[in-house]
């Protein structure tokens, strides 16, 4: 089996960031550090991160937040700054955020202990739509979001195509729904920055079709079998 695959079934993350945690030579297999793309064996050979054996989860959990601004997606914090983590109620099982929403962005989180689920979700190959409530400071022009829909050049590459919904709109802001099936760090707020426009708040309200209605600003819960099961087939 593949190292990365392996952790991800472990729970460590998802993939892409397992990955991140092998360049970064913090796995070792059998007390030497691995390499992208090293086969293990699951049963016979030890595999640590950061020093800790780590195994196959027997349970995974699956847990919804609305996180709120102030906060980062990470599991721990260099600087000490609160995480998503702090939200989680006491005894929840060790579980990671699939995918970020940066410090100043709120809404829809997934946390779970499952590196497959995870990876299927933000995988760009999957193209799973995640929509948001966007604000852009000014009135932005028709022909600037069609430049956005179409796609902008960000960090050395295109962007793909995205659907954008005008929601309101006058000279001091413009409201908007836009769903992008990619999801690099910040892409949305950079989209806009590519065409001149600044976003002043973003809230993620969707992936697929599962929404962060009922829950308050900060507020968890644990997903239904339903949505898991609607997360494994998106």
């Amino acid at each position: 089996m593949r190292i990365n695959k392996f952790l991800a079934e472990c729970g460590v993350g998802s993939r892409r960031a397992c990955d991140k945690l092998i360049e970064e030579k913090r796995v070792k297999v059998n007390g030497k550090i691995c390499k992208l793309g090293d086969e293990i064996n699951e049963f016979q050979d030890n595999v640590t991160v950061d020093g800790k054996s780590v195994g196959k989860i027997k349970k995974f959990e699956y847990y919804i937040m609305n996180k709120p601004k102030g906060c980062v997606c990470t599991v721990k914090d260099d600087k000490g700054r609160k995480t998503v983590m702090d939200f989680l109620p006491p005894m929840s099982a060790r579980v990671f955020p699939v995918g970020r929403l940066d410090y100043d962005s709120e809404g829809l989180l997934i946390l779970t202990n499952d590196g497959e689920l995870a990876n299927r979700i933000m995988h760009p190959s999957n193209e799973v739509p995640k929509t948001y409530l966007v604000r852009v400071e000014g009135f932005v022009e028709d022909k600037l979001l069609d430049k956005v829909r179409l796609g902008v050049e960000i960090d050395g590459r295109q962007t793909k195509k995205c659907h954008i919904r005008v929601m309101a709109r006058n000279k001091d802001f413009t409201k908007l729904h836009i769903t992008i099936t990619e999801g690099k760090n910040r892409e949305v707020r950079k989209m806009f920055e590519a065409v001149g426009k600044h976003v002043d708040f973003l809230k993620r309200i969707k992936i697929g079709e599962l929404t962060v209605s009922g829950l308050n600003r900060g507020e968890v819960r644990k997903l239904s079998k339903e949505e898991i099961d609607y997360l494994k087939r998106v």
